[in-house]
């Protein structure tokens, strides 16, 4: 299983441009796309999903290499002690 970062963007009423960033596990980027659009959207409530629809969805998704996920990591661990 590889890692994707799954990016979506989109115009609500309220609040204007809305982000979320999401990290998911799959075999292919086609799958993580879907994986994590699946779980964005059922996260959303009514007036969010309309104002989804209506503005459209950006979806920007990129593989996450393991070895600068794994220094980030040690990083992590350095700085904290």
């Amino acid at each position: 299983m590889k890692t994707f970062e799954v990016r979506f963007r989109y115009q609500d009423r309220k609040e204007g441009t809305v982000e979320s960033t999401v990290r998911v596990d799959a075999s292919s980027l086609p799958g993580a796309v879907a994986k994590s659009a699946r779980e964005f959207v059922r996260g959303l409530d009514r007036k969010q999903r309309f104002d989804m629809n209506k503005s459209g969805l950006e979806i920007t998704a990129k593989p996450v290499d393991s070895t600068t996920q794994a220094q980030a990591e040690t990083t992590a661990q350095a700085s904290t002690g």
